[in-house]
Formats: C-alpha cells, sequence, structure tokens
C-alpha cells in the first residue's frame, strides 16, 4: 500500500468519526414559538367574569384546535399586584390555569411552579378581574416547563418519543442550551418549541427562529 493509499484511507476514517460524532446532521431543527402569559377558563369560569350564557370569541387559530380569543382578563396576586390585558385561549377546559413568567411571577407576589400544562395540584393561588365578575383559584397558576410540540412522523425523523426530555441548542447572538425540555407527540400538532419571554429574552430568541434537538 502506497503512502497516497494510505493518505486516502485515513482521511475517510478520520471523515467518518466527524460524521459519527455530529448528532443528527447538527441536530432536528425546530421553529420558535415565543408564549406570552395566558389564561385557560372553563365555561363556568368565562361566565363568571363575562356573564351568564357568554362565549369567547376567536381572534387568531393556534396549533391542535385551540386559539387566541379576543377576551382579555386582569390577573391579581396575594400582594394585590396585578398584570391587565392577559388573554384567554379557547377553547374552554375542564379546569382553569394561568401561565406566567418568572418575571410575571415576582412582580405578583406569586409562587409559581416550573409545571407542564395541565398540572395545577398544589401550584400558586390568583385572583382572576373580568369585566363582570371575579374568580379566585386555590390552585392553578404555573409557569409552563418549556416543550416541543411535534407529529408523530416528525418525533420519528427526530429519534425521540412523547414524553422524552432533550437538550436544545439556540443558533442567535447569545447562544444557549436548554436542557430538560420536553417532547410532546400528537397528530394535532404544528412543530413549534414553546418558551416563555424569560427564556426567549434571556438568549435572545423571537418568534420564528430556530433552535436544534441534540441528544
Amino acid at each position: 500500500m502506497n503512502d497516497k493509499s494510505i493518505e486516502t484511507i485515513t482521511r475517510l476514517v478520520l471523515d467518518a468519526i466527524e460524521k459519527e460524532n455530529t448528532p443528527q446532521g447538527n441536530g432536528y431543527l425546530v421553529p420558535v414559538g415565543v408564549s406570552a402569559r395566558h389564561v385557560h377558563l372553563t365555561q363556568e369560569h368565562v361566565e363568571a367574569l363575562f356573564g351568564k350564557g357568554y362565549q369567547l370569541t376567536k381572534k387568531k387559530e393556534l396549533m391542535g384546535g385551540q386559539y387566541a380569543s379576543n377576551e382579555q382578563v386582569t390577573i391579581v396576586g396575594l400582594k394585590l399586584r396585578a398584570i391587565e390585558n392577559v388573554r384567554i385561549l379557547g377553547p374552554v377546559r375542564k379546569a382553569s390555569q394561568v401561565e406566567i413568567s418568572k418575571t410575571d411571577a415576582i412582580k405578583l407576589g406569586v409562587n409559581a411552579p416550573i409545571r407542564e400544562s395541565g398540572n395545577t395540584k398544589g401550584s400558586a393561588a390568583i385572583a382572576i378581574v373580568g369585566p363582570k365578575g371575579v374568580i379566585y383559584l386555590d390552585e392553578g397558576c404555573i409557569v409552563a416547563k418549556r416543550h416541543i410540540h411535534m407529529q408523530p412522523k416528525e418525533a420519528k425523523e427526530a429519534g425521540v418519543i412523547d414524553g422524552q426530555e432533550v437538550t436544545v441548542t439556540s443558533e442567535s447572538e447569545r447562544s444557549v442550551s436548554f436542557n430538560h425540555v420536553q417532547v410532546r407527540v400528537d397528530d394535532s400538532y404544528t412543530l413549534e418549541m414553546h418558551i416563555d419571554t424569560d427564556e426567549a429574552n434571556a438568549a435572545g430568541i423571537k418568534t420564528g427562529d430556530c433552535v436544534r434537538i441534540i441528544k
């Protein structure tokens, strides 16, 4: 074997090693959706806040049959600190819930835990004020855990499964890694990673930017 052949084989081996150490072509690309504070309500609570028989009205379609409504409310913490113009997301749910950022929690004076949406047991208390009434939730105020929505086909391509936690990296000027990002898989989802405004601002990310799943 001559020197040229050895050089060629060595280069091929090094290329193969580099490829092996590069996770799935530098990672699976996912667009970002920055999630602002919002409220989910039961129909009973919608009526308590807006009047008997009131129905939420649609402003903008979201994934999975959800939508941003035209209706907004004021949320009030235990120390009577308030945040106005918080949008309600529809359709109505079986349980009411308020999702805020850590900065919002400090402003409101509430100890909102980081939770997956829907997991509100033992979470922070919060009051919600509408044009026709007020409701008080003994628990229901959380900081939403960062997560990725994807369809089964996309999950297969990314090599992940529903409920798995992954690490995600950004490619912004203030590049960061997000650990413990939960994967959610459903046919109704649109591929998107959801983070709150605190996380987005810290990483210099805006809605429409992309991140990569690095396993």
